[in-house]
């Protein structure tokens, strides 16, 4: 006997009884929706299929400043000390110009309490005599002026009386050339008078007047030329005072000179001596002001690297950090190299931020909660030390605003939004590894890649 048989005869007897539950349990006679379930399944995951996908890339990061100066900034003594007194403890909020701490001076060299004034002594004793050396070389000056002047008129003179004596020579030479002509004129007569004697012609009273006249002439010629003599002597002599004053001036002069140039040695060298003086009373007073460490800007004072009183510290070490109150936020996420040519200065992203609950449907932006707009502020052209490049993302003015509640080192993930296509190419593009597509922001207008 067939089961149908059996089934059927069963179920003859079943409705001959009137037991009507057993189709209501068993369902025998409703007719099966499988298949449409089946068709409406695979009509809405071919629906699926076509609907857009945001391709994005992913990356990790944390929240960070768009400017260096907003950053976390270490406050260094700029000259060693100790701690003598701490105006602010930490988690203290300051403004800028605020006094954190004050240290003390430990060099010997700096201990004096009167630094300053003594300096400013030493400067005014310095001051004071290049002032009178520079007085010593104006009336070396004016020596020299004198002695030029009294030099150029003793020449003078000199010149003139070797004028004068050169006139005289010329004088005592025609007198001497005319003493001599005399005597010649006198020998010859003198001669002619002895002959004319010695042939009885002439008296000896005659020629003894001619011997006088011949001797006198000889006596106006011996002192002519004695005169004549005297005057070249006395020319030479001239000469010789002349050559000796300028001699004597020129020793005075140079003297004079030696001395002048001395003292504006003198000056110049009190004048380094002034300026090594000046700069170390700057030095000085400036070192008197970082006695006092003051808030660069506004903001809270996170951590002190010293603590208690007379605690000795270096120049240029860390005494305190200090994060800024005013911060521009920014997001700081490395991606891959790979990834770097489809990000652009401008490009959309979104923002999951640590601690604030978000619903992200991957490749549906729009239809994501908790995410915050992001913009792409600047791209890194050099390559990190962890082999990927450093991005910075900005907040997106025209979106929902960042949270308030936001700190430095805060971690974050960015969604970068790059171009739109269906769900069956995503899917296929993962499945055969491929990259996505090059996107090219298409802007109206040029904006800079620097951050602002």
């Amino acid at each position: 006997m067939s089961l149908d048989f059996i089934n059927k005869n069963t179920r003859e007897q079943i409705e001959g009884m009137g037991l009507s539950s057993y189709d209501s349990i068993y369902l025998i006679n409703r007719k099966s929706r499988v298949k449409y379930w089946v068709f409406g399944i695979f009509a809405f995951l071919l629906t699926i299929l076509f609907l857009p996908w945001t391709q994005n890339i992913r990356s990790r990061g944390a929240v960070t400043t768009l400017r260096q100066e907003q950053r976390p900034q270490e406050l260094p003594s700029i000259i060693p000390g100790k701690i003598a007194k701490w105006h602010v403890k930490e988690g203290d909020y300051v403004k800028k110009g605020d006094t954190i701490v004050q240290i003390a001076e430990i060099k010997d060299d700096y201990l004096d309490p009167k630094l300053l004034e003594r300096t400013q002594q030493q400067i005014d004793a310095k001051s004071m005599a290049i002032e009178n050396y520079r007085n010593k070389v104006s009336a070396s000056g004016q020596q020299i002026t004198a002695l030029k002047e009294a030099r150029d008129l003793k020449l003078k003179e000199l010149a003139n009386k070797v004028a004068q004596q050169e006139l005289k020579i010329m004088s005592d030479s025609i007198e001497m050339r005319a003493a001599l002509n005399d005597l010649n004129i006198k020998t010859e007569q003198f001669s002619r008078q002895k002959v004319m004697y010695d042939s009885g012609l002439a008296s000896l009273v005659q020629l003894e007047q001619r011997n006088q006249a011949y001797q006198e002439s000889l006596a106006k010629k011996t002192s002519a030329e004695i005169k004549f003599s005297n005057s070249k002597q006395e020319l030479l002599r001239l000469q010789l005072e002349r050559n000796g004053e300028m001699q004597q001036y020129l020793e005075k002069i140079s003297k004079a000179e030696g001395e002048r140039f001395q003292s504006l040695s003198e000056v110049q060298a009190g004048s380094g001596e002034v300026a090594k003086l000046q700069n170390q009373y700057m030095n000085y007073s400036v070192r008197s002001g970082l006695y006092v460490l003051t808030a660069p800007q506004d903001g809270q004072v996170v951590r002190a690297k010293k603590a208690g009183f007379g605690e000795i510290v270096k120049d240029g070490e860390i005494i305190v950090e200090i994060v800024p109150t005013e911060i521009d936020y920014a997001i700081e996420v490395f991606i891959r190299p790979v990834d770097l040519p489809l990000l652009a200065d401008g490009q959309k992203a979104r923002i999951i931020f640590d601690g604030f609950p978000a619903i992200v449907f991957s490749g549906w932006p729009e239809s994501s909660y908790g995410t915050f707009g992001g913009i792409v502020a600047a791209i890194e052209t050099s390559v990190s030390p962890n082999g990927m490049f450093r991005i910075l993302i900005r907040e997106d003015s025209t979106d929902k605003r960042w949270p308030r509640q936001l700190k430095l080192g805060t971690g974050a993930q960015s969604i970068a939004l790059l171009n739109n296509v269906p769900v069956w190419y995503e899917l296929w593009r993962n499945i055969n590894g491929f990259p996505p597509d090059y996107y090219k922001i298409v802007q109206s207008k040029p904006k800079k890649s620097t951050i602002e």
